[in-house]
């Protein structure tokens, strides 16, 4: 991760990660990225492999933008997938590197962006679907 910190205590200016190969030794627990807003803007991209959270709506060398307080997150069949996976034991993620700018600015995609053949007027499509599995019940 690289950090520019910026004149306001706890918010950043942008901040840059990689998402490498690795194991997510959680036990016990859902494991994607939940779904979520915040007051940050996120551009993410692919590099290669799969994104653990759009296995298959996010392909290398592409990206998504979710400017602050815009809600996102693993795409329904990830999310149905995880909600009933074994999460008994860790899982490893490999041949995968997707990268992530996070800023307290809003990003404005140019005009041309806009036009793009390659923009996904649907995208927002991936997340009809999802299902509430929470059991208040349940230890």
């Amino acid at each position: 991760m690289l950090h520019s910190a910026s004149d306001t205590p706890g918010v950043s200016n942008i901040d840059f990660v990689i998402f490498p190969p690795r194991i997510l030794a959680m036990q016990d627990t859902f494991r994607p990225p939940w779904f979520h807003r915040n007051i940050a803007s996120e551009f993410m991209g692919l590099v290669h492999g799969a994104y653990d959270a759009k296995a298959d709506g996010f392909v290398p060398g592409g990206a998504s933008l979710h400017n602050c307080m815009t809600g996102h997150g693993p795409d329904a069949e990830t999310f149905e997938k995880a909600s009933t996976a074994d999460i008994s034991k860790p899982h490893v993620i490999t041949d995968t590197m997707a990268f992530m700018f996070e800023t307290r600015c809003v990003l404005r995609p140019t005009a041309q962006a806009l036009a793009s053949a390659q923009l996904q007027p649907d995208y927002h499509q991936c997340w009809q679907g999802l299902q509430k599995h929470f059991n208040p019940e349940r230890p």
